[in-house]
């Protein structure tokens, strides 16, 4: 697998493109926003219909919430579509031209203007078009967290709803094993490396990591990030250092995040570069490794293949010497949900949209999907649960920020360039960062 797909896969940051800027005319001159139908008493009737892509535990999560809204509302019928991801841009595009479409899925991500021309996803330009209706002042809006919503807020606007919540700057630990030999959980670099010293002096890899795949050793990268630039102002002052090249990635701290890289490899199980992530799960169960880099998605399938074997538990690598930037998970928004400006029938859409905010509604989205709460005091699963110190202010993850410059070389997609660092490649961190900085500059 390419490492690209490290954007593509769960680390995706620019979300499902919308429509090309051509039919975007199309769909506005074509449609009118209608206001729906509605009983006599105001409530919502007629047809909603809600297309999203699809994941097995989100699917389920909105069938019950659809099945909840039509209790309260059965004058409305609920068309709900789940689409396989590699489709969903197409069938999105055509149902917003044909606008039979009230509910589905947009990531809109403002572009600084510092960035250069062209860096502008499809539903950025879609938003800007007026395809996505303002939810800035739907009283629903204040459910949800509000650092949350800050971090996807387009404009100084709310376009989506977001549905939960992924964290991925933590390693998955063998509780038992930890216990059992006297370890506890690190809070800072230098802690992290006597416990991996430690582990690997008892002939046990500290580490497990996916390497053949390319794209889950990138979860060490956004890890370092996390614990160097633990803020979302940290993140972005390095965005923008970096495109206006006030930083470069040979820098002091910037270099720190790929020495900080190197160093996990070393942690890591034998020849890691030719294991692949699907079987990671699954080593960690074995015992191979006392630890192991990855997301919160696969939570479930750690424990599943766990099983009653051992406990384990979850805590961010802590890649800064001083605790308190060790102390929040980097995450991202998983599916966000928006209504199309051409709904035909928005008395439902917003209604619907309002439903599936409540607390009461959402927590039982969030105990269906799996997912983190995006909304707080949710209750959510045990695992989840015993995250929660880590995750009570949201810190989106690097990813969800950088924008790559498309005019720049592939040693600087992400751009701190782990894949160039043996054993992925053949370089030092030293190595990898001078080609990253010579590939990022070429863009300008």
């Amino acid at each position: 697998m390419a490492t690209t797909k490290l954007r593509s896969r769960s680390l995706a940051r620019r979300g499902l493109a919308a429509v090309s800027a051509v039919a975007l005319l199309g769909i506005l001159a074509g449609c009118s926003t209608a206001a729906g139908s509605s009983s006599s008493d105001g409530t919502p009737s007629g047809t909603l219909n809600i297309v999203v892509s699809s994941a097995d535990s989100s699917d389920a999560g909105f069938r019950a919430v659809n099945a909840a809204f039509e209790k309260k509302y059965p004058n409305v019928d609920v068309k709900f579509s789940a689409v396989p991801n590699n489709n969903y841009k197409a069938a999105r595009s055509s149902r917003l031209t044909a606008g039979n479409v009230d509910i589905l899925i947009a990531a809109p991500t403002e572009v600084p203007k510092f960035v250069a021309d062209g860096s502008a996803s499809d539903d950025d330009l879609s938003t800007d078009a007026g395809v996505f209706l303002d939810l800035t002042k739907q009283p629903f809006m204040k459910n949800f967290t509000p650092s949350l919503l800050k971090s996807i807020a387009y404009k100084g606007k709310q376009y989506t709803v977001p549905t939960g919540v992924s964290y991925y700057s933590g390693v998955f630990y063998n509780k038992t094993m930890f216990d059992g030999l006297g370890l506890s959980i690190p809070t800072t670099w230098s802690e992290f490396v006597s416990l991996a010293d430690t582990l690997k002096a008892q002939g046990i890899a500290p580490l497990g990591i996916g390497g053949k795949d390319s794209w889950p050793a990138g979860l060490t990268m956004i890890s370092a990030v996390q614990g160097l630039y633990p803020t979302q102002a940290d993140k972005e002052a390095l965005f923008k250092g970096l495109w206006t090249n006030k930083v470069k990635l040979t820098d002091g701290k910037p270099l720190e995040v790929l020495d900080r890289v190197q160093k996990l490899y070393g942690y890591g199980q034998q020849n890691f570069s030719g294991v692949s992530y699907a079987t990671i799960p699954s080593g960690f169960a074995s015992e191979q490794f006392a630890m192991t880099a990855d997301g919160t998605w696969d939570a479930p399938t750690i424990a599943s293949a766990v099983g009653s074997k051992f406990e384990y538990g979850y805590f961010p690598i802590p890649t800064s010497d001083t605790a308190a930037d060790n102390a929040t998970l980097a995450g991202k928004v998983d599916l966000r949900l928006a209504v199309a400006a051409n709904t035909k029938n928005k008395t439902a859409a917003l209604a619907w949209m309002s439903f599936f905010s409540d607390p009461t509604n959402y927590a039982t989205y969030v105990k269906v999907s799996g997912t983190a709460p995006a909304e707080p005091n949710i209750a959510s699963s045990a695992f989840l649960d015993s995250i929660k110190s880590y995750t009570s202010t949201f810190s989106p993850a690097w990813d969800t920020i950088w924008i790559p410059n498309s005019k720049a070389g592939a040693a600087a997609s992400f751009p701190f360039n782990y894949p160039g660092i043996a054993p992925l490649g053949s370089g030092t961190a030293q190595q990898a960062a001078k080609q990253s900085q010579s590939d990022w500059a070429a863009g300008f």
